[in-house]
């Protein structure tokens, strides 16, 4: 499993010895968040990230009031997390961000009431955004041998989590969202290349976030042709796609949708023998759609990226280690540019 660092800095009590009057302006900036259609994790965290800094005041900084914390204090603060908690760089600007944004809605908002108040937290140098983790990197031979294992073993459900998230890319909360019905005939695309679901809810702005449909490659149907068979033998007629037993109202066992993959993440480590996360599947997809010479454009529509430059975060490729393929004694290989259909040949 990868390892991370956890500190446990809000204690109980600690809240209700903060600054009444940060209480009161974190309290009136979350309800502005749900006033322009923040999503309620998105508030639920910018909360906690709030609190963390509060609780920092209170014991590092005299409990002052928010608007009057000075540049060098906030400093102070972004010092204790690297050096005494030991925070990554990229959570430290999460809460940065966080605070920032507080701050900006002082400085927008409440003018009438702090006319001189500036956000000086954007003028603050962040650390540098270096992984502190290794990343797992998956190969097609790690897929296609757990995906094997998990078939022999009749653990379809699983092998379907695996495969639907490597042929897709699909983040942990939309895998959650799948129907047995996406995966019928009508909604294949492209000559069968491609199923192609209906709307689901993925990362972005708003209580819905943005709703679109995904795209899943058809290598994907023995998997989802055995679970579909296992579930007929269970008797599930829920069309989610992963389910758990539950207790009905009359103490029957019924089928509901699961609410994590989470539990499964163990067993896949040591499937994978390497740390498993599902994210690495997503870095998985894009790989392989850009060893496929898949053009960029294709691939930013495919996962509905806004901009290609999200590919050079999910591909894996390692540049150097391709330059064979792309020169030779006499120069410049003409490559060839790849279509979806390359992928089913794999």
């Amino acid at each position: 499993m990868r390892k991370t660092v956890y500190n446990k800095i809000v204690e109980e009590g600690d809240i209700d010895r903060v600054n009444k009057r940060n209480i009161a302006l974190k309290n009136d900036f979350l309800y502005y968040l749900a006033s322009v259609d923040k999503s309620p994790q998105t508030i639920k965290q910018y909360g906690n990230d709030i609190n963390i800094f509060f609780v920092w005041n209170l014991k590092n900084n005299r409990n002052r009031f928010f608007v009057d914390i000075r540049k060098k204090e906030f400093v102070n603060f972004q010092g204790y997390c690297i050096n005494t908690l030991g925070w990554s760089p990229k959570r430290i600007k999460r809460v940065k961000s966080c605070i920032s944004s507080m701050s900006n809605y002082i400085e927008n908002m409440l003018d009438d009431e702090y006319p001189n108040y500036r956000n000086v937290i954007c003028k603050i140098e962040s650390p540098t955004n270096t992984p502190v983790r290794d990343k797992t990197i998956l190969t097609v031979s790690d897929v296609d041998r757990v995906l094997r294992y998990l078939t022999e073993m009749a653990e379809y459900e699983k092998a379907c989590a695996i495969a639907i998230a490597a042929f897709s890319g699909m983040r942990k909360s939309e895998l959650l969202q799948m129907k047995m019905s996406y995966f019928d005939d009508n909604h294949l695309e492209f000559d069968g290349a491609l199923y192609k679901t209906d709307r689901i809810r993925t990362k972005g702005h708003g209580k819905k976030g943005k709703l679109v449909p995904k795209f899943v490659l058809a290598q994907v149907k023995p998997y989802i042709d055995n679970w579909r068979e296992e579930r007929k033998r269970l008797g599930i007629k829920n069309d989610d796609m992963f389910v758990t037993q539950g207790v009905g109202d009359n103490k029957t066992n019924k089928w509901r949708r699961r609410s994590s993959l989470d539990q499964w993440t163990k067993q896949f480590t040591r499937l994978f023998g390497k740390p498993f996360y599902f994210h690495s599947l997503r870095h998985y997809c894009c790989t392989m759609l850009a060893e496929a010479n898949i053009p960029s454009d294709i691939i930013k529509d495919f996962f509905q990226w806004e901009s290609i430059e999200m590919i050079s975060i999910y591909n894996d490729i390692d540049a150097t280690s391709k330059f064979g393929n792309y020169f030779s004694k006499d120069g410049i290989v003409k490559q060839e540019e790849g279509n979806v259909g390359m992928l089913n040949k794999r």
